[in-house]
Parts: structure tokens; C-alpha cells; sequence
């Protein structure tokens, strides 16, 4: 049994994970629990969000996969699994967890978030592709919404998908402030103080340093200045990926002044459409995830786990551009007032044709597979890596 936490994504992470480790012990997998999430708040269980059929068909040769617990063993005794350490391989998990499931038959496994090594077995990490990009589908009507979305997005033309990661918790996670003045900060560094285990890092670097070593969110302005830079017309069309942005409309408006193609799900939707979904953060996000996968470009704006989950989906799709702004360098071009409009866009391009990405072609050793899809997942298929030189 096992017991998903986080967001949709992380939790996407993890279920790829657990078929991985029933693999290594031969074990039977329980569809795997959705935990509450205390940031969401989503209640929706596997069979709420993910194609159950589809995900036991799809890996009926590699693992068994059971909708629940039979009769037979809802009696017996629960073990939780021994803590993984991080980078665990398949030796520790057959000596630390093999025995218990052997003793017991159940085994709980919690908090293995990342935690499974990157560098597996050619078999295992066949798996686990085959787990992200085909056993993992959204529930039929889920993916039936997002379709509808997408075609209204493509009615007149290409779309690009922005990740936007402007949200309220998200400048508090990153210890980052908005910029969209004093009150407007003040508000997120109380909330900051009032809940210091939002904080993903305990670093004790100013808002300022951060901000410096690109550790921060581009806000409106800066994305603005960067799709100019990189030659993006003023009429692209514009998918706003995430949840509402702190400030509204106020955050977006530097944004919406040099492309006013701005759309989200909610104003593409018809009337009705989404009603009942406001309180399924999750399925929102399974929303957002589909439009973002087929859209023609999509830019991350801030990483975190839907981005790097929809870089790998789209390499292996083989869909269109990605772009991972270089923010540190942006940071600093931004930083210098000396610099004509045209000098800005020619070092804004020079930034991310420059940029010192990885070939996935020469080194995989120890990447995500799911993030960098390589040889194990696409032995036929020319691996590139997607940024805005593309």
C-alpha cells in the first residue's frame, strides 16, 4: 500500500516510484492513496483524477495492480516500511523492505518523495516511463475538458502555455517578495512568520539575495520583457497555467500591456463548465497539465515539479519548444539601467542560446528519466533539449 503525498504532480511522481519499488519486490500494488494535501486541500482519490483501467491494463506484464486490499487480508496487520534513504537502489529495498513484506504480506510505504535513486537498471527505468508518459492518463472526462479548452485555444492559430507560479504560497515558499508594494510584501512576510515551515529553503539569504541568484519567480514586467526579448510578437496567444496570481490583476498588468492575449481556464470555459471543480485544486491542475503538454511552446516560469513532469512528457511526445529562462543572468541584465531597449533583447537571446543545458545525448547518469528522457525511453526517437534557442 501506498500512501501519495503533495500536489498533483508530486503525487504523479510517486506513483511512478511505487510501481518501480512493487516491480523490485514482486509485490502486489494497491492503487495508491491521494493524501490530503494541507496547501490544496483536494479530496479526490486515484479513481477522481487517473484512468483506473487504463493504468492496470497498461502494466498488467510488469506489476499487479488491485483497485484494494482483498478480504482475505483486511484483517492482517499493517507495517509501515522502513524510512528510504535518498538515492536508494534495488539492493536496499530487498534487504530493508523484502523481509517485512515477507513477514507481514502488507507494507505501508509514506514519505518516499524523491527519494527512489535516478539510476536504476535499463528495465526499471523502462518502467518507469512507461508508467509517466503511457500508464498515467487523466480520467476520460478530464481529458475530454482540457481537449475542449485547447481546441478554443488553437481557433486562431499556434498557442504558448506559461507555468505562471505567481501564487500567494509560492512567494512565501520561496522566501521571495512580490514587488507589487509595501503592503503587498508586508502581507507575504507575515505569512511567512506566522508559517515558517512553508519556507522550502531555511537558508538565511534576504529576499534581495535571492531575488539576485535568480531563486525568485519573474513577475509580470520581468516575463514580459523576456518574451519580447526572445521575438515573441504582440498577438501570441497566451495560456496562464497555475492558480490566481498574488495581486490579480495588478500582478498582471505589466504583462497584459505587451500581450493582451491572455487567457486561463476559467475564461475559456463555457458558462457552467467547470462548476464543481473549484474545490478540486488537483483536476484544475490536470486541466492546466493537458493544455500546457499540447500547446506549441510552453515556458516555465519558476521549475517545480509540473514543469519538469511536462519538459520530459513533451520530449517524449516529441511536442513542441520549452523554454527554462535563465533567471540569474536575466536578473542581472534586468538589474543593469544603462542598456538601451535593443541591447536588452540581443543579451536576452544570447542568454538562452548560450545557456549551458545538458545533452541528453551524452549524459544521463544519474538525471530523472522522466525529466530527461533518454535512450531507456526513446531508443528511436532523436533527443534534444528544449530551450528558447529552439
Amino acid at each position: 500500500m501506498v500512501v501519495a503525498s503533495g500536489g498533483l504532480n508530486q503525487q504523479r511522481n510517486q506513483i511512478v516510484d511505487a510501481v518501480v519499488i512493487a516491480r523490485v519486490l514482486g509485490a502486489t500494488l494497491v492503487l495508491p492513496v491521494l493524501q490530503v494535501n494541507q496547501v490544496w486541500g483536494d479530496e479526490s482519490e486515484f479513481g477522481d483524477i487517473f484512468d483506473e483501467r487504463h493504468f492496470k491494463g497498461t502494466l498488467r506484464n510488469d506489476v499487479v495492480v488491485v483497485s484494494s486490499l482483498p478480504s482475505t487480508h483486511l484483517m492482517k496487520r499493517k507495517v509501515n516500511a522502513p524510512l528510504m534513504p535518498f538515492n536508494t537502489d534495488e539492493d536496499w529495498l530487498l534487504t530493508n523492505h523484502m523481509p517485512k513484506l515477507t513477514r507481514h504480506t502488507i507494507l505501508i510505504l509514506r514519505t518516499f518523495d524523491s527519494r527512489l535513486s535516478k539510476n536504476l537498471s535499463t528495465d526499471l527505468q523502462k518502467l518507469r516511463c512507461k508508467v509517466a508518459f503511457e500508464a498515467i492518463k487523466f480520467q476520460p472526462w478530464i481529458e475530454e475538458t482540457a481537449d475542449r479548452l485547447v481546441r478554443r485555444m488553437s481557433m486562431n492559430g499556434p498557442y504558448m502555455a506559461l507555468h505562471l507560479r505567481l501564487e500567494k504560497d509560492v512567494w512565501v515558499r520561496t522566501g521571495c517578495l512580490p514587488g507589487l508594494g509595501e503592503e503587498a510584501d508586508i502581507e507575504i512576510k507575515n505569512e511567512r512568520s506566522s508559517n515558517p515551515n512553508l519556507l522550502t529553503s531555511r537558508s538565511n539569504s534576504s529576499a534581495g539575495d535571492r531575488y539576485l541568484a535568480g531563486l525568485c519567480p519573474l513577475n509580470g514586467l520581468e516575463i514580459s520583457m523576456l518574451l519580447n526579448g526572445l521575438g515573441m510578437p504582440k498577438n501570441t496567444r497566451i495560456y496562464l497555467a497555475g492558480g490566481e496570481p498574488f495581486g490579480g490583476d495588478k500582478a498582471l498588468k505589466p504583462l497584459k500591456l505587451h500581450f493582451p492575449q491572455l487567457y486561463n481556464k476559467w475564461s475559456l470555459a463555457k458558462s457552467g463548465e467547470l462548476d464543481g471543480l473549484k474545490q478540486k485544486p488537483s483536476i484544475l491542475a490536470a486541466l492546466d497539465y493537458i493544455v500546457c503538454l499540447k500547446s506549441q511552446l510552453f515556458m516555465e516560469n519558476h521549475g517545480g515539479n509540473m514543469a519538469r513532469a511536462l519538459q520530459g512528457h513533451r520530449i517524449y511526445m516529441d511536442y513542441g519548444k520549452h523554454i527554462k529562462p535563465n533567471k540569474r543572468l536575466l536578473v542581472q541584465l534586468f538589474q543593469n539601467k544603462s542598456l538601451e531597449d535593443s541591447e536588452i533583447k540581443k543579451k536576452i537571446k544570447q542568454i538562452h542560446i548560450e545557456s549551458p543545458y545538458l545533452d541528453l545525448k551524452t549524459k544521463t547518469h544519474n538525471m530523472d528519466v522522466v525529466t530527461f528522457p533518454n535512450h531507456h525511453c526513446m531508443c528511436n526517437k532523436d533527443l534534444k533539449v528544449l530551450n528558447a534557442k529552439k
